[in-house]
């Protein structure tokens, strides 16, 4: 029972990195099954399609930088501190913004870049149009990855 608060901080940790990491995954995925298709038909298209389909993928990135940032929190690196179980909560709490948004952001904003990507397929020149829409749903990742950042250091979690 020492230790419970720090399994939750890890908890929160793991939740962070793995579910904005898998809501990366399938917003990726999706949008290079159209960039695939797009590039198949005409391979100088390669380049647009491809930073639409790299921008689902910064909720992992997000993700993984909370999950850093916990295992400095509990001193992973240099011998566990053994939090309180409310202070394990705390963290494990802090890191639920970020691993839901992450998710379902990445997720919807991968549907926003197939949608780019097919404007890229018939009308090229309109590859930024396409980068600001998949740039808009990235916000609400941004504001999970805020406040978990910032919660992650609120000092009653020590």
């Amino acid at each position: 029972m020492e230790y419970l608060g720090t399994a939750l901080a890890l908890l929160g940790a793991a939740l962070a990195v793995g579910l904005s990491g898998i809501g990366s995954s399938i917003g990726v995925g999706m949008a290079g099954q159209a960039a695939a298709g797009v590039t198949a038909e005409d391979p100088d298209k390669f380049m647009k399609c491809l930073i639409l389909q790299l921008l689902p993928a910064t909720q992992g990135i997000y993700g993984f930088i909370v999950g850093f940032l916990v295992l400095i929190k509990v001193n992973a690196f240099g011998g566990i501190v053994a939090l309180s179980t409310a202070g394990g909560i705390g963290i494990l709490c802090s890191c639920l913004p970020m691993a839901l948004a992450g998710l379902f952001s990445a997720i919807h904003q991968g549907k926003v870049c197939v949608a780019g990507i097919g404007l890229v397929a018939k009308r090229p020149e309109e590859q930024s149009k396409g980068m600001l829409m998949g740039a808009m749903v990235e916000t609400y990742a941004l504001l999970g990855f805020l406040v978990s950042f910032l919660a992650v250091f609120i000092p009653a979690w020590a």
